[in-house]
C-alpha cells in the first residue's frame, strides 16, 4: 500500500503496519469535551458510486480494503451498525482486540423495533455482548428476549434512535472512538445532524452498474457538509481516502 497524500515519500514507499495505523489514528480527545464521541464512518464503493455488489458491500472489497477494515476495527472502542446491515451482512462479533481496550470492541446495533435474530452470529459468535440501542416502541417481550440472549440493551425515550440519542448512549458507556459501518440510512441520519467527524472511503476499481444504492441515504435537499482530505492511499488500483469534517469552512 502506497501513500499518495499528504506528500513526503519520493518515490512513495509501501506503508508498514505501524505507518498505516498512524495514518488512521484517532485525534486526541477534545479538552473542552473529553467524553464526546468521535464518529468515524467507513464505506466501500465502486468507481461508479455503487455501495454494494449483488446486494452486499463485501462484493466490492479487496485485500487493501480488508486490511484497512481490520485496522479501523482495532483502533475503535465500539463498532456501530444499523439493524438492516447487520442482518444483510450476517454480522458477528469483532474478533481482533481493540488497541485501546485490549478486548474486541462491541458491535452496537441501532434498531427501532428490536427485531434481531438472537440465533445469529451477532449473539452466538462473539467475545463481548452486542450493544442493542432501540426506542420506546420496542415491545417489552422483545426487550426480554434480547436481554436473555446476552445483549446489553439501551432503550431511548424516543420512538426512533436519533444520532443524538445514539451518541449519548455511547458517551455514557465511555465509548468515544466510534466506528460506524453503515448502513446508508444510518449514515444519512448522522450526516443530517452533522454528527460525522470523519469518512474513510475505499473506491473499488470496478464498475457495478445496476440499481445499487449510494453509501448514504435519506431525504434529499440536505445542507452540504464540507470535508477535508487528509490521506489518500492506493494498492492494486483501489483508492483509500480519509476525510475529516472541516467545521471551519462553509459547506
Amino acid at each position: 500500500m502506497l501513500r499518495l497524500w499528504p506528500p513526503g515519500h519520493t518515490p512513495p514507499a509501501p506503508l508498514t503496519d505501524d505507518e498505516l495505523a498512524e495514518a488512521y489514528a484517532y485525534p486526541p480527545a477534545d479538552p473542552d469535551d473529553p467524553g464526546r464521541p468521535w464518529v468515524r464512518v467507513n464505506f466501500v464503493a465502486s468507481a461508479d458510486g455503487a455501495a454494494s455488489a449483488a446486494g452486499l458491500s463485501e462484493g466490492l472489497g479487496s485485500a487493501a480494503d480488508r486490511r484497512v477494515f481490520g485496522l479501523l476495527r482495532a483502533l475503535a472502542e465500539v463498532i456501530v451498525v444499523g439493524a438492516g446491515t447487520a442482518r444483510a451482512e450476517n454480522y458477528r462479533g469483532a474478533r481482533r482486540s481493540s488497541r485501546v481496550t485490549g478486548c474486541p470492541p462491541p458491535i452496537a446495533v441501532v434498531t427501532a423495533t428490536g427485531e434481531l435474530n438472537t440465533d445469529a452470529p451477532l449473539f452466538t459468535d462473539t467475545a463481548v455482548p452486542p450493544l442493542v440501542i432501540t426506542g420506546r416502541t420496542c415491545p417489552a417481550g422483545t426487550r426480554d428476549r434480547l436481554r436473555a440472549a446476552g445483549a446489553d440493551l439501551a432503550v431511548l425515550d424516543t420512538d426512533r434512535v436519533t444520532p443524538a440519542g445514539l451518541l449519548s448512549v455511547l458517551a455514557g458507556r465511555g465509548l468515544r472512538r466510534v466506528l460506524c459501518e453503515g448502513g446508508p440510512r444510518l449514515f444519512g441520519d448522522l450526516i443530517a445532524e452533522d454528527a460525522v467527524d470523519e469518512l474513510c472511503l475505499t473506491v473499488s476499481p470496478v464498475l457495478a452498474g445496476g440499481d445499487a444504492g449510494r453509501i448514504a441515504g435519506g431525504e434529499a435537499g440536505r445542507e452540504l457538509r464540507g470535508m477535508r482530505l487528509v490521506a489518500a492511499l492506493t494498492e492494486a488500483d483501489a483508492l483509500l481516502l480519509r476525510y475529516l469534517r472541516d467545521r471551519r469552512a462553509a459547506p
